[in-house]
């Protein structure tokens, strides 16, 4: 009956959002407004990085800009491919938009970067991708590989922007360079607080993109969007952030990825619990993930798991006090209750951390206090560097 309850929450729980964070429904992303972009693209041969998340009012910008002219040669497409539906991590592969014969290329896999062929047919190449302002969702590393692509190739760049719906605030560690892997390219913190097009702007400035000086780009801004407000997505970005508090607890959460411990893959919750099957009889929640859409080999597939769900029946997610942070204590009272601690972390995890700090104080037993003062530094540094770079008013 539990499970059947937090199903039907589930169900709507993308169109509800934050219960405590009303969205704002006058916030529109630069798609929305075709005469803000149509000026940069008159008689182009244009190239779109676009998926599900691309779209105004459930219309493809692929549609919008067909109807409006465009001449639209090739499309390209970033992990979780062009319907948003495949697998972290699978391959993806080359295909054709069956509506209109366009050729679609992936961007993911061994071919991350725009090859020099694919855009030497190409006037201008379109980014529009719903970011979640979170440095190892992967949207952010595609983007920064198109820059240089288009750098190299001579090729304008128009980012149209979206809101980034943890735009709120800034934390977690900063990545150390050594560290750098397409889960994490630049020094910024795990939640970095811009948009895709302030990032951009700062890849550029801080010529963090070879080639910067030669790019030639633009960014289209949102509508009524700011740091402070909250902005509902439309569409869920990939296929295991079903709901707005599975993007709100994602940045925290996906920390989990680098060890033994299951996020929930392969359920109705991914992202909102965790669990293994070596925590039975020391935590009481349970689930058993399946096969399916987006999780086709979950982790402990068909096994139960033990462990915590964030919040409860009523409220499924961060609460109030949790919000606005990157939450640790999960991840601490994980590791503290595996029974082989030799065995919690894989090495996936400093790749997401983007330190071997975070890993040694985990198993020194560090507070969680004393672990998030040491970012402290180093977060104040990344923020004078950022606010050169905001389009939008801040929370700072």
């Amino acid at each position: 009956m539990k499970n059947i309850c937090c199903l039907l929450l589930l169900v709507s729980a993308f169109f509800c959002g934050h219960a405590r964070a009303i969205p704002d429904t006058t916030i529109l992303p630069a798609a929305a407004d075709p005469r803000g972009y149509m000026r940069h693209l008159k008689d182009k041969r244009v190239g779109l990085v676009i998926n599900q998340t691309s779209e105004y009012r459930g219309v493809s910008l692929l549609d919008i800009m067909r109807a409006q002219g465009v001449n639209v040669v090739r499309i390209f497409v970033p992990e979780h491919g062009f319907r948003g539906s495949a697998d972290a991590g699978a391959h993806i592969a080359n295909d054709v938009d069956s509506a209109t014969g366009i050729p679609v290329i992936s961007l993911y896999g061994a071919n991350k970067k725009p090859k020099p062929e694919y855009l030497k047919d190409i006037d201008a190449l379109v980014y529009d991708l719903q970011d979640v302002g979170v440095r190892f969702y992967t949207y952010i590393s595609t983007l920064e590989y198109c820059m240089e692509a288009c750098a190299d190739a001579g090729v304008y760049l128009l980012v149209l922007d979206r809101p980034n719906p943890n735009g709120h605030y800034v934390d977690g560690p900063v990545l150390q360079k050594e560290h750098r892997s397409f889960v994490g390219m630049q020094p910024i913190p795990i939640v970095y607080g811009m948009t895709a097009g302030e990032y951009a702007l700062m890849l550029a400035g801080e010529k963090w993109v070879a080639g910067a000086g030669k790019l030639k780009f633009d960014v289209v801004p949102c509508k009524n969007y700011t740091h402070y407000k909250r902005y509902q997505l439309p569409v869920p970005p990939s296929p295991n952030l079903r709901t707005m508090e599975a993007v709100y607890a994602y940045p925290s959460m996906c920390l989990f990825e680098g060890t033994t411990i299951s996020v929930g893959r392969g359920t109705y919750f991914p992202f909102l619990q965790y669990g293994c099957p070596e925590f039975e009889g020391l935590m009481h929640h349970s689930f058993t993930p399946r096969s399916g859409p987006g999780a086709k080999t979950p982790p402990y597939e068909g096994k139960k798991c033990y462990g915590e769900i964030l919040g409860d029946i009523k409220e499924l997610g961060l609460r109030e006090e949790e919000d606005g942070q990157l939450q640790l204590k999960w991840l601490i009272k994980a590791y503290r209750s595996y029974p082989t601690k030799k065995n919690f972390f894989t090495s996936f995890f400093t790749k997401l951390a983007g330190t071997t700090i975070l890993e040694e104080q985990i198993k020194q037993n560090v507070p969680e206090a004393d672990i998030r003062a040491s970012w402290k530094n180093d977060l104040e540094a990344f923020k004078k560097i950022r606010k050169k770079y905001l389009l939008y008013q801040d929370v700072y």
